[in-house]
């Protein structure tokens, strides 16, 4: 059995996901690669079907008609063989000395027989153009090098969030807790790193900047005008946040505090990429997506709306709206998000 299973998903990636895959191999017989093609019409499959050739036992090429991101981890989770999951979407690529202090990590652990449901270390903001990067860490909030569960989790910043860049799973739990992403729906990444959360008792997190996010291709779906064409699926990801918060019993008062400010950062990217948007159109989906919450789950409406972001963000008229769109372009330059 593998340590860890790494999947990327694919779609037209023939232009870049060589360099990805590259710095995954460094794992050696430790990792399999997963990569998954998900319908490709570009030279994407080819590039996966050579990558099994030359490295057998290591890389194992999926191909599948088209589903989207979703339906591509989908396809890892389904496959992998390893005690650990990852996925590394096929733009971004890992630090070489990071990944193999958490490999030896991982290794560690297992020798010693103490589980841990989730691993987390640091991702950066790969942006292009940009000669310092944004590193997110987790120092201030989490203990380091050290099993430990929610309620020893301190206090996250506005700024200091999980995403699905910082996450390792224990595979067996995302089959525990029946992961399924949407398909052919984009942002389902925030559900990755939302769903399994009431799942995960035992943690461990290393302080390194492992995951390179890269951001600056016009076509990428966290690109503003991208992410505005497709508010609807953003908006879809939302309130499948909010049906699950208030659908699923969980019982540790952290987990559930953590979980509530994850989705008040994502109700908050709605909200700035309807006022973003400029119609009347999107401001009347504004309104209904806040409805929505406050018919699904009164109290969860009630922590969101009269929260700092929940505020700032409903603030009436065209002098409101421009306010909360000055405050997200100052986020957006510290931050170097989009």
């Amino acid at each position: 059995m593998k340590l860890l299973s790494i999947t990327v998903p694919c779609y037209n990636s023939a232009a870049y996901m060589e360099r990805c895959v590259d710095s995954l191999l460094v794992g050696g017989d430790d990792v399999e690669i997963l990569i998954v093609n998900d319908g490709s019409s570009d030279e994407t499959a080819q590039i996966a079907d050579a990558y099994e050739l030359r490295y057998p036992g290591i890389v194992r090429a999926i191909h599948k008609e088209n589903g989207g991101h979703g339906s591509a981890v989908n396809a890892g989770i389904a496959n992998a063989t390893g005690l650990f999951f990852k996925v590394v979407d096929s733009d971004d690529w890992v630090n070489e000395k990071s990944y193999r202090e958490i490999l030896a990590t991982l290794h560690e652990l297992v020798v010693s027989g103490q589980q841990v449901d989730m691993l987390l270390a640091n991702y950066v903001y790969e942006k292009q153009g940009e000669k310092h990067k944004k590193v997110v860490s987790f120092r201030r909030a989490l203990p380091k090098n050290e099993i430990f569960t929610w309620d020893e989790v301190r206090h996250f910043k506005k700024t200091e969030y999980i995403l699905m860049h910082s996450i390792i799973y224990r595979t067996r739990l995302l089959h525990e807790c029946k992961l399924e992403l949407p398909e052919h729906t984009f942002y389902v990444d925030n559900i990755f790193a939302f769903h399994p959360l009431p799942y995960v008792k035992k943690m461990y997190y290393i302080d390194t900047n492992f995951y390179r996010y890269f951001i600056g291709r016009e076509d990428q779906s966290v690109n503003e005008k991208v992410m505005i064409g497709r508010i609807d699926q953003q908006l879809k990801v939302n309130k499948l946040m909010v049906d699950y918060i208030t659908d699923t019993k969980i019982t540790n008062r952290k987990a559930y505090k953590y979980m509530l400010k994850y989705l008040d950062i994502i109700t908050t990217v709605s909200s700035i990429m309807l006022i973003r948007a400029k119609t009347e159109e999107a401001l009347e989906k504004k309104e209904q997506l806040w409805q929505y919450i406050r018919e699904r789950n009164p109290r969860v409406f009630c922590r969101l709306r009269y929260g700092l972001m929940g505020n700032a963000i409903n603030l009436p008229g065209k002098g409101g709206r421009s306010f909360c769109v000055a405050v997200y372009k100052l986020a957006q330059r510290v931050m170097k998000f989009n």
